[in-house]
């Protein structure tokens, strides 16, 4: 045998669980609403007062360094307002104000501040070390312990929150006085204004004092520069006009860069000279007469007058030569090259060449001379530069001192200004400043109460009730090993069961047909339906002799044999019931029969004449009941004369139902189980459990090769195992009278 796979969990499978386990989830809801019905009924009432204040922002009235410095608001702004806003909360939350509150409106003496005793704080004290004793008469500040029950009381009522978005905070104190939670919030709101208004006076004198010690210090440190300001500009040599430029720069006199100047203007034309005193002299050293004659005239040079006249007049003497050379040229085209005047012209031409030859001897001369007093005059002039260079230099130096020097004058001079001003003012604003705290709605003396919030706990207690039910259940169910419903039956067996029997009350004894009918109606249509599941059960013949037995006692197997006797009957078939439990026999009882010969006497041989009875009012029906009981039951249901008797009743009945001892506490069905066709296992809903019923299919089931049905019996037609099987939760009385008329007929 093998049992089912698991499965998933599913919805419809906690439906099951809810309907199985209803009661743990009803008694467990009931017990929630009962102690949420008593809590608001005996609580304290307890009133909630609200207030709310406004934090502005930080107004630029009083004295800040930061204004000093220069600084501005940057782009944190949101972030700061969210940490101020935090700030104020954290203070009203604090023990400074909470004591301040509680001594100021004598709270102490209040019934929330009174002693009250506690399980959970006796057992802290007694397994916690001893606190030392507050001294007597002594003030709340100066007493540990009270102060540490006040605080924790006091915070627990308290409740301060930032309205997020804006900059207001809200304030929430809970007493069961009315008055008395309204005068707490509206204490704290002004302990809240007052602390922040002796927080910036203390800050503004420690400021003042400070400022004070430290001016002397600045005022000293500023005249010393002014001094050094003074001493640099006389050493620098810078001379200020006392007049601006068009930039708004001051014009200042300087005679080191005045002779710097001149003597860079000086090098610039001794350079020059000598460029064109040499470019004089290269050009007479090579006799070059034409450039000799571009040089005369040249405003550049400062050459002397004697030089200017010979480049004159190499420039006149070149003209002249080239006057002669065109002549002597026309005149050799004219008449040839021995004609007197073309003679007369050549000579006058080798004149003037011989004249340009002789004023360069001369110009080159003269113009090496002047090369030569250039250069020394150009070194003369870069000499005087560098050292008006160096001295320019050293002015430079001085004058960026003397800047330097100068800004921090000015800074520090303002400084020193600034802050005597804001000295000045202290005094003045550190009274005048106004609060940033802004009290928008005062502590109101609230109307009604706001614990306990009936219809809030009273939801909690529902809600947690049925949740808590509900895990309880699962919880019951999960632990549960007994078999509940058709479904933990089946996947106990790893088969479908064969049928399904509603819960019924003892039953009384057969009398006639309508006792089969009412008002067991219910039950009698669920032995009909395992009676058509008997006959489809085998596709060649239904089986003849069956076997009804239970893992133990009380598992209704004696009254399921009695009906499915009846139902078999009711079809038109003989049917023999025999009770087969020969230690403890219950047909005799449950069907009122008279003492008399039983199998027992049968199996032992002391039968006689004697006749299985009838059962009056159904007909088809006979029971032969157990007998006196035998010191040997187990040997004499499985000798032969047993094996005999069953192949007798297989000719004489239809159908032969043996109703039999229990499987587990005895091994009697056991050894009929090899006797029968197929043997019936009745499974109690909610008593029998998994373990019996696994062990008692296996012990009869015998490796397959024997018919083995479960039937679960016991089940509530309410019930969704019930439901489940059948399709309906109960019967119709006009229905189920239909069917038996109809089975009747039949």
């Amino acid at each position: 045998m093998a049992s089912l796979p698991e499965k998933d969990l599913t919805l419809r499978d906690l439906l099951v669980i809810y309907r199985r386990r209803r009661r743990i989830v009803y008694a467990t809801l009931l017990s929630f609403v009962l102690l949420g019905g008593l809590y608001c009924t005996f609580c304290t009432r307890r009133y909630e007062a609200t207030g709310t204040i406004q934090i502005q922002k930080e107004s630029a009235d009083a004295m800040d360094l930061s204004d000093l410095m220069g600084g501005a608001e940057g782009a944190s702004d949101a972030l700061s307002a969210n940490i101020d806003l935090q700030t104020q909360a954290n203070i009203l939350q604090s023990d400074t104000l909470a004591l301040r509150t509680i001594e100021n409106l004598h709270m102490e003496g209040t019934r929330d501040f009174q002693n009250h005793w506690s399980p959970v704080g006796w057992l802290l004290t007694v397994f916690s070390p001893a606190s030392l004793a507050d001294p007597p008469g002594t003030t709340l500040e100066n007493a540990p312990e009270r102060r540490r029950k006040a605080l924790q009381i006091f915070a627990k009522n308290l409740t301060v929150k930032p309205v997020s978005g804006t900059r207001l905070i809200e304030i929430d104190y809970l007493n069961p006085d009315p008055k008395l939670a309204s005068a707490v919030v509206n204490s704290l709101m002004e302990g809240l204004a007052d602390y922040s208004f002796q927080t910036r006076y203390n800050a503004t004198n420690q400021a003042s004092v400070w400022l004070s010690g430290q001016l002397g210090e600045l005022r000293q440190e500023s005249e010393n520069l002014q001094a050094k300001v003074v001493e640099l500009e006389k050493e620098s040599g810078v001379y200020s006009l006392g007049v601006t430029d068009t930039q708004g720069r001051e014009l200042a006199y300087s005679g080191v860069l005045d002779q710097l100047q001149q003597a860079t203007q000086a090098m610039n034309m001794a350079e020059q000279e000598v460029i064109l005193k040499g470019a004089i002299a290269h050009a007479a050293e090579a006799g070059d007469a034409e450039m000799l004659s571009g040089l005369a005239g040249n405003s550049i040079s400062g050459q002397s007058s004697s030089m200017n006249n010979s480049l004159l007049l190499i420039q006149n003497l070149r003209q002249q030569e080239a006057t002669q050379a065109a002549t002597l040229q026309q005149l050799q085209a004219e008449y040839g090259t021995n004609y007197p005047r073309v003679i007369e012209a050549r000579g006058n031409l080798t004149a003037l060449n011989r004249s340009i030859r002789q004023e360069i001897a001369r110009i080159k001369g003269r113009a090496e001379s002047d090369y030569q007093i250039a250069e020394q005059a150009e070194a003369g002039a870069k000499q005087k530069y560098v050292e008006d260079k160096k001295q320019a230099d050293r002015l430079n130096d001085k004058a960026i001192e003397f800047a330097i020097v100068s800004q921090e004058s000015q800074e520090s001079r303002q400084l020193y200004e600034d802050l005597l001003k804001r000295l000045k003012e202290a005094g003045i604003l550190a009274g005048l400043k106004s609060s940033n705290i802004t009290v928008v709605d005062p502590g109101r003396v609230p109307s009604k109460p706001k614990k306990p919030n009936v219809p809030l706990y009273m939801a909690i207690a529902l809600a947690g009730g049925f949740f808590l039910g509900c895990c309880g259940a699962l919880l019951v169910d999960t632990l549960d090993n007994k078999v509940n419903g058709v479904g933990d039956a089946e996947h106990t067996i790893g088969q479908t069961v064969l049928g399904a029997l509603p819960f019924v009350t003892e039953m009384s004894a057969l009398g006639h047909e309508q006792q089969s009918k009412k008002p067991f109606s219910s039950y009698m249509e669920a032995m009909r339906a395992l009676r058509t599941s008997l006959m489809f059960w085998q596709s060649n013949a239904p089986p003849k002799v069956l076997l009804v037995t239970s893992s133990i006692a009380g598992e209704g197997k004696s009254t399921s044999s009695i009906y499915l006797a009846v139902v078999l009957a009711q079809h038109g078939c003989r049917v023999l019931l025999v009770d087969t439990d020969l230690r403890r026999g219950l047909l005799r009882l449950r069907l009122n029969l008279p003492m008399g010969p039983g199998l027992s006497a049968m199996l032992s041989g002391q039968w006689g004449d004697a006749t299985i009875p009838h059962v009056e009012g159904v007909p088809g029906l006979d029971v032969l009941q157990a007998g006196v009981p035998p010191p040997n039951p187990s040997e004499l249901l499985g000798s032969s004369a047993m094996q005999a008797c069953i192949e007798r009743w297989r000719t004489e009945y239809d159908f032969v139902v043996l109703d039999g001892s229990p499987v587990l506490p005895v091994t009697d069905s056991v050894v009929l189980n090899a006797r029968v066709d197929a043997t019936l296992v009745l499974v109690r809903d909610g008593m029998t459990e998994k373990s019996q019923l696994r062990r008692s299919f296996q012990m009869l089931h015998r490796d397959g090769s024997h018919l083995v049905g479960v039937v679960v019996n016991g089940l509530r037609p309410q019930d969704e195992s019930y439901y489940g099987y059948y399709g309906y939760h109960s019967y119709d009385n006009k229905y189920a009278e239909g069917s038996d008329g109809e089975s009747n007929k039949k």
